[in-house]
């Protein structure tokens, strides 16, 4: 199988790459390295990336960012930094990516833990988030080709707990496996339009 990791040299995308590396060949794609580069904040860098490439039978995204603020001092543009990056630019890896992916494809979106249990400063985030949500459940009822589209929303893994403890006071950390395990169910199994909870 030809699986596209957007984000994968990231504190997850690194270990999905070198866990699905061993079954089946992997092409990385980042903003500023990677086997081919692509900004999915840009409706045109995506395209321009899957003209660069062959036909894939799987795409991961482990990208996009947000802004992280009290809601009294996010901006209008501040929202927009999410909306644009993690939101449209998930929406668009699909938009864009279904008319050059194989029949019966897997496209694998990101978010987390935030649209279901927000906590402080995260207003932005966790609105985007659960956009993506209804958006993976919606569009898997049109997309055309067999093209499954499921998203893995995972918790405060392991690797990130030092950056990220004093946002989550109290919540367990996520083992790497079962994050980089939630990526190989929406690959290599069968179900659409899922959201695949990894919180505990």
């Amino acid at each position: 199988m030809k699986i596209l990791i957007i984000g994968g040299h990231g504190t997850i995308g690194s270990k999905v790459s070198s866990h699905l590396s061993g079954k089946h060949e992997i092409l990385v794609a980042g903003r500023t390295k990677g086997d081919v580069r692509v900004d999915i904040s840009e409706s045109n860098s995506i395209r321009s990336m899957f003209q660069k490439i062959d036909q894939m039978d799987a795409v991961i995204c482990i990208a996009g960012t947000s802004k992280w603020d009290n809601f009294q001092d996010l901006t209008e543009e501040d929202y927009y930094i999410g909306l644009k990056s993690k939101l449209m630019g998930q929406v668009n890896l699909v938009r864009i990516g279904q008319k050059y992916l194989n029949p019966n494809a897997s496209i694998t979106l990101t978010t987390g833990i935030l649209a279901d249990y927000p906590v402080v400063k995260t207003t932005s985030a966790a609105m985007v988030n659960g956009a993506i949500h209804s958006f993976v459940k919606a569009v898997a009822l049109e997309i055309e080709n067999e093209i499954r589209v499921n998203v893995v929303s995972v918790g405060l893994v392991e690797d990130s707990y030092e950056k990220l403890k004093d946002y989550f006071p109290g919540y367990n950390t996520i083992p790497m496996t079962k994050v980089v395990n939630a990526y190989v169910q929406s690959v290599q199994g069968k179900m659409n339009g899922e959201i695949i909870r990894v919180y505990e």
